[in-house]
């Protein structure tokens, strides 16, 4: 079974020296593809190469992408303000013409404010470009969950589509084998039908009976609808193995279907004809609501 959904969510977590992230792909159905980001300051750059990955790996859907990015703590290293030991060293020096002292312990200049610096390490431009392919591997990761996700619903509404198809095709078959579509049971409906028109209309010529008599035959015929759902049947369920994205061809199919049913019932000479033509329709439009949810 190849269909697929386009109801579907992952998440994907990374890390790199300076940064954690974390993607979240969430998407419903959607009558195209509409891609939808939210990324964090400083990471629009990634769009385009977001919206690549995407088309990818759907061609239909509402996908909503999401990206939370942080930069890890604690990455600092500590700098010595060298022109700043020279103006304490040479101050030193200065004092000792004026009073005898040693020279300074390495711990007393340690202590003096300013001369030791804690400084956020920059990133290099190899590490953010290392860091933003490590993130599009993430996502890559995350669509892939995605459709692995939509892939697992598809599966479900194959299913369903299934059952339909062969509770269409019941309904099909009782219609066709119902009493009122024999030929003996057309003619006496007609003949009874021509009759009521000869009553009500003494001035009527041969010609017009012959007319109304040929509109009351075609009207009692459904044996083409009946073909036509037959056909449809085979179309949806070829659609349905198909590996190919078959989402709008089934809605298609499903308004083919749906004109079919109306017309078998708009022609019905019979109760029970009719009553198998509204069941009809309304699983039909069960399945209209399923496909809209397919790839």
């Amino acid at each position: 079974m190849a269909v697929k959904s386009m109801t579907g969510f992952a998440r994907a977590d990374g890390v790199s020296s300076s940064f954690t992230w974390h993607w979240e792909v969430r998407s419903v159905n959607g009558r195209g593809l509409d891609i939808r980001m939210r990324l964090p300051p400083g990471f629009e750059g990634l769009e385009p190469r977001v919206r690549e990955a995407v088309g990818r790996w759907v061609t239909r859907g509402s996908v909503n992408i999401t990206l939370n990015a942080k930069r890890t703590q604690g990455l600092t290293e500590i700098r010595l303000n060298e022109k700043a030991l020279d103006q304490v060293l040479a101050a030193v020096e200065h004092l000792k013409t004026k009073v005898a002292i040693g020279p300074p312990s390495a711990e007393a200049l340690l202590n003096i404010k300013g001369l030791i610096e804690v400084a956020e390490i920059e990133e290099t431009e190899a590490d953010a470009l290392a860091r933003t392919e490590a993130m599009l591997g993430t996502l890559e990761a995350a669509l892939s969950g995605m459709v692995r996700s939509r892939s697992e619903e598809g599966t479900r509404l194959g299913a369903i589509l299934n059952e339909q198809l062969a509770t269409i095709e019941t309904l099909v078959d009782r219609i066709e084998q119902m009493p009122a579509r024999s030929p003996e049971a057309i003619r006496l409906k007609l003949k009874q039908q021509i009759d009521r028109l000869l009553e009500t209309g003494s001035g009527m010529d041969e010609g017009r009976l012959h007319q109304e008599a040929a509109l009351i035959a075609v009207r009692a015929d459904i044996e083409e609808e009946l073909k036509r759902l037959r056909t449809h049947l085979s179309a949806a369920r070829e659609l349905l193995g198909s590996s190919e994205p078959s989402g709008r061809r089934l809605d298609f199919l499903a308004q083919e279907f749906n004109r079919e049913a109306n017309t078998v019932c708009s022609k019905s000479n019979d109760a029970d004809v009719t009553r198998a033509g509204i069941d009809l329709k309304a699983v039909i439009d069960q399945m209209r609501e399923q496909v809209q949810n397919i790839e």
